[in-house]
C-alpha cells in the first residue's frame, strides 16, 4: 500500500507542478483507498471544475495510471480544499430532510440523478434513517429512490 501512496501522491503533484502549482499533496488511506488532499490555493475554482469534474478527472487519471503501471492498489479519492468533505456534509443534512419525509407520508421518494459519491452518502444516511434505498438508471441519470422500511417505527 505504501509504493501505492507514495507514487499517486508524487504523481498528483507532478501534474499540479505542470499547471504551476508547486503544493504539497496530503496523502493517506482508508482501507483499500488511497485518499489524495490537495491543499487550498488560489486554485481551487479550477482544480475542482464545474460541479467537481476537474477534480474526478484528476481522480481517474491518477486511478488508471496505478492500474495500468500495476500498483496493487488503485482506488482513488482526489479532494480540494475539502471541497467533497464539505458538499457530503451539506449533502448529508439535506438526505435527512427527505429521510423525515419519506417517513411521515409513507410514499417512496425519487432523488434526482448525482454522481456515485453523492449516491454513497445518500445510502449511508438514508439507510442510518431506516429507509431503504436503491439506484436506478444508467450513466449520468443513475439516481436514488428512498423508500420506507416495513416495519420502521417513526422516532417522535
Amino acid at each position: 500500500m505504501d509504493e501505492s501512496i507514495t507514487f499517486a501522491k508524487k504523481y498528483l503533484e507532478d501534474i499540479l507542478s505542470f499547471f504551476g502549482l508547486n503544493t504539497d499533496v496530503h496523502a493517506s488511506h482508508d482501507e483499500d483507498v488511497i485518499e489524495l488532499s490537495i491543499p487550498s490555493t488560489h486554485m481551487n475554482g479550477f482544480l475542482i471544475g464545474q460541479h467537481g469534474d476537474t477534480m474526478r478527472s484528476l481522480q481517474y487519471l491518477v486511478s488508471n495510471t496505478l492500474k495500468s503501471r500495476g500498483f496493487e492498489y488503485s482506488r482513488v479519492n482526489v479532494d480540494v480544499a475539502d471541497y467533497k468533505k464539505q458538499r457530503a456534509e451539506r449533502l448529508a443534512v439535506q438526505v435527512r430532510g427527505w429521510a423525515e419525509k419519506v417517513k411521515s407520508t409513507g410514499e417512496p421518494m425519487e432523488l434526482a440523478p448525482m454522481n456515485s459519491s453523492d449516491r454513497r452518502v445518500v445510502h449511508q444516511v438514508a439507510t442510518e434513517f431506516g429507509l431503504e434505498t436503491e439506484s436506478i438508471g444508467e450513466g449520468r441519470e443513475r439516481r436514488v429512490v428512498l423508500t420506507p422500511s416495513d416495519g420502521v417505527v417513526t422516532e417522535e
